[in-house]
């Protein structure tokens, strides 16, 4: 099983829940899928190269890595230089998105990507674990109705961003530049 582990980049230490979560995986031998930014996703690295786990992807825009701390195989998604910022990076999310089987995202309430990935998996039909760090608090998302419960727990700028992020799937951009 693939799962696709993400969430803010403010997040920066790991609550004891989601270790357990994390030692859970691990446990099962599930294959995680985790990306190259700092945050969550550096933390996962750091966890998982602790335990000298070796079932672990990073996915990085272009194949330019930002963090790989276990040395793990890295899995490159083109994306154009025409896309910058979000747009750029969201790319190798919605990969993630495309390759997991169910997504655990550690996410603040506020960013928009940890959004934009709760979405993408939902859009899939994909099941996603969120811990909602303000709350301490682990939520399972299966369908859109139980996005619009637990985005009533977050920030008006979740809120609109939800919205705007909810009205159509985003899909790989494939354009060549």
């Amino acid at each position: 099983m693939n799962i696709f582990i993400a969430g803010a980049k403010v997040i920066r230490c790991l609550d004891e829940a989601v270790i357990q979560k994390l030692d859970s995986i691990y446990q099962k031998g599930y294959d995680v899928l985790v990306g190259d930014c700092d945050g969550v996703d550096s933390s996962v690295q750091k966890y998982y190269a602790g335990l000298n786990y070796s079932k672990v992807t990073v996915y990085a825009s272009n194949g330019i890595v930002r963090n790989c701390v276990g040395h793990w195989s890295v899995k490159a998604i083109y994306v154009s230089s025409k896309l910058k910022g979000f747009d750029f990076y969201q790319q190798k999310d919605i990969a993630m998105a495309e390759d997991a089987d169910y997504g655990f995202m550690i996410w603040d309430g506020n960013s928009k990507g940890t959004l934009n990935n709760i979405v993408n998996l939902l859009f899939r039909n994909k099941k996603v674990l969120v811990y909602l760090a303000p709350y301490q608090k682990m939520i399972s998302v299966k369908s859109f109705d139980d996005m619009d419960q637990l985005i009533k727990m977050c920030s008006q700028k979740a809120k609109t961003n939800y919205y705007i992020l909810s009205q159509q799937p985003i899909l790989l951009t494939t354009a060549i530049d």
